[in-house]
């Protein structure tokens, strides 16, 4: 059996990027299975460990980190950590399945630094920074200070777009979903 392969997808917040995700997840022809992350947050509601997320004190999620156990980490606010493990990737690229890695831009290119030629990196772009905002607006789920601070961060996000393989901008969702589709489906079957 083939060694299954990373797919990494980065995007700044609003750009669509879980949606086209989900959209991919559904074509079973291309092998493709979710690594689950660990944190160090608390369980909501019916969450389970091992299915959502590890679940983490924030001191084994530090010694994860010193015995360099994680692919990538990042603290989101002090004491949150959120990562993914080296053994979550292996295990699923053992059975032959091809790993997706919904990260930060960051994360994104450092993970395809290490993997190199295994993993396969896209940027979702928004048509506009002015489009990205109203999206954002849109979606009603932030307040304007939100807003304009994940404006502020998708632009340091979308120069750092070009240390990507691929970047797909998202104009028009379906267009876009195919044009990920077809960069994945020739990735995984090279």
């Amino acid at each position: 059996m083939q060694q299954g392969k990373l797919i990494i997808i980065s995007a700044p917040s609003g750009s669509g990027k879980s949606t086209i995700i989900g959209r991919i997840m559904q074509d079973e022809s291309l092998r493709l299975a979710f690594s689950v992350s660990a944190t160090t947050r608390p369980r909501r509601g019916q969450e389970v460990d091992g299915v959502d997320y590890h679940y983490k004190t924030v001191d084994e999620f530090k010694q994860m980190i010193a015995h360099d156990e994680l692919v990538e980490y990042q603290e989101v606010y002090e004491g949150r950590f959120y990562g993914t493990p080296k053994s979550e990737v292996e295990r699923i690229t053992a059975m032959g399945r091809n790993v997706v890695l919904d990260l930060d831009v960051l994360g994104g290119v450092n993970v395809k630094k290490m993997y190199g030629d295994r993993a396969l990196s896209i940027f979702i772009q928004p048509p506009s920074v002015e489009v990205l905002r109203q999206r954002l607006i849109n979606r009603g789920t932030d307040s304007i200070d939100d807003i304009n601070a994940r404006v502020d961060k998708a632009e340091f996000e979308i120069s750092i777009g070009p240390q990507f393989d691929h970047t797909v901008i998202n104009d028009d969702l379906d267009t876009a979903v195919n044009q990920v589709h077809t960069l994945i489906a020739q990735f995984v079957n090279q």
